[in-house]
């Protein structure tokens, strides 16, 4: 570029030069550049330029055509595109590859739809009114390998749904809430869990139905620390357990109903201690149930299910619970039992019988007795026993004994129960529920007692445990799935505990 310039220059002043001649020249006009040498010579170029050259310039490059079309812009993803969950169902492992992913994605009123198959892991859930639902009750199969704690936990969170899977092989539980308000298992098989199948702990407004437990050591069911519940257990099946159902501390339009309690240690035992919150038991309906055979001696088992081990439906130091219109068959000591619980290592002091309608969201809150005995004895008062059908058992059908309290002070009544034996004898006619007269004196109470005390002297000769992880269980039964598991809405519980028609439920019938 630096020499075009240049020899651009010295043909400039070259040509300059020489019109300035022509313009100064002859009187003709003309010029003649070769008459005129000097003036030539003086527009010639530094010596030190390359000589002029004629050489053509080269064309200047074209822009490029201004008219020339643009290019379409290529159009940004789409921003509403649906993603995962977007729909309101979140499908494992279609969409999240694991259930802990989905329900850790899930926002209130969401469904997370499990698809066949067998996950190892333990959910935990902390959001609000989510369904955590599979889409075949056998087939979708929480498993902990005997290494995990709890299959499902709810912790705090409310309105939480689980239906139509089964947990297995957990060390602790299968489906566990605790500290919620609002809580619904629904078609859950819970198997061979090393503490309790379903568990709902501190927690209210509640609902487990169509649901199986068995191989627990402590419960297939339990509600506990909780008055008023406000909870539904219908419709379940409980085997093989330690006890069919615990419940302790738990009461308050609290319903067991339509459900099966067999073969377990002991079967229906809510009861009283000062180990958890909300003390005494209280207030449980208990209707419409078939409870048989729990005397299983090849069963997981905690202290307490070793102890009642025998008894259908017993209420250890429990209060003002109704126990009516169930089939109550085969047992080695007591079809229905009211009998005291002895507590060792206490942390409080019985409460007065005036505090017994505090709710627990108000006891909770007062301070432990300033001298706490080393052990409790809880008696059980006001339980009304009627219209239940009973029979087969060993030591008495229907049976009652105070120990820290006589007997017939305690006020529990009997009426319209079909049985052969109780201890003490002749309780319907000493003790018939709907009267107001006196109790009969002690010596009455005191014929053919039950001497419960004797109990704690036989523990020791009682089964062992076994181990929960191979203890024998029996196959799973053929069990209901959930009407529509692919289709049917979430319906987070909210609604819960379901109405439920007590009066139109009727006493079972035997098989055969």
């Amino acid at each position: 570029m630096q020499t075009r310039a240049r020899g651009f220059k010295a043909v400039t002043l070259a040509i300059g030069a020489a019109m300035l001649v022509a313009a100064c020249g002859g009187s003709d006009g003309s010029a003649n550049l070769a008459d005129e040498p000097e003036a030539v010579g003086t527009a010639a170029p530094e010596p030190t330029d390359p000589p002029a050259t004629d050489a053509p310039e080269p064309e200047p490059t074209d822009p490029p055509a201004t008219d020339a079309p643009e290019p379409e812009p290529t159009d940004p993803p789409a921003t509403d595109a649906p993603g995962p969950g977007d729909d309101g169902v979140l499908d494992v492992p279609a969409e999240f590859t694991t259930i802990t992913e989905a329900v850790d994605a899930a926002q209130p009123g969401d469904l997370v739809l499990i698809a066949p198959g067998t996950y190892n892991e333990a959910v935990n859930v902390v959001t609000d009114e989510i369904v955590i639902r599979g889409l075949e009750r056998e087939g979708v199969v929480l498993d902990g390998q005997f290494e995990l704690d709890n299959g499902i936990r709810v912790l705090g969170a409310r309105g939480v749904a689980v239906e139509n899977l089964t947990v297995q092989n957990y060390t602790d539980n299968g489906v566990f809430f605790t500290g919620v308000d609002g809580y619904r298992a629904s078609y859950v098989t819970a198997y061979r869990n090393g503490d309790y199948g379903i568990y709902a702990f501190d927690s209210v407004t509640g609902q487990i139905e169509h649901s199986y437990g068995a191989g627990s050591p402590d419960a297939g069911f339990y509600i506990g620390q909780c008055y008023p519940c406000d909870a539904v257990v219908d419709n379940v099946i409980s085997e093989h357990n330690g006890l069919g159902y615990s419940g302790t501390n738990a009461g308050g339009n609290l319903i067991i109903a339509n459900s099966r309690f067999n073969n377990n240690r002991a079967g229906i035992v809510p009861n009283s201690g000062s180990y958890e919150l909300c003390y005494p038991q209280r207030q449980n309906l208990i209707v419409g149930n078939t409870v048989y055979s729990n005397n299983q001696p090849d069963t997981p088992a905690i202290d307490v299910a070793i102890l009642a081990m025998g008894n259908g439906i017993l209420i250890p130091g429990g209060v003002g619970n109704t126990v009516e219109r169930n089939l109550v068959y085969d047992h080695d000591r007591t079809g229905i039992g009211l009998v005291p619980f002895l507590e060792e290592g206490a942390n409080d002091d019985i409460p007065e019988q005036s505090e017994w309608d505090t709710p627990c969201s108000e006891q909770r809150l007062e301070p432990p007795a300033t001298e706490i005995p080393e052990s409790l004895l809880w008696d059980s008062f006001d339980n009304v026993i009627s219209d239940n059908v009973v029979s087969d058992s060993r030591e008495a059908d229907l049976a009652v004994e105070g120990v820290g309290q006589p007997t017939g002070e305690l006020r529990n009544c009997w009426s319209g129960n079909t049985f052969a034996t109780s201890a003490p004898a002749a309780l319907e006619t000493i003790a018939p529920c709907g009267t107001d007269a006196a109790a009969p004196d002690d010596a009455v109470w005191e014929t053919e007692a039950l001497n419960v005390l004797r109990w704690l002297g036989e523990v020791d000769s009682r089964p062992e445990p076994v181990d929960y992880e191979t203890a024998p269980l029996p196959p799973l039964p053929d069990l209901d799935d959930m009407p529509d598991a692919a289709t049917a809405p979430a319906q987070p519980a909210t609604d819960v505990p379901f109405a439920i028609d007590t009066d139109a439920i009727t006493t079972p019938v035997a098989d055969g």
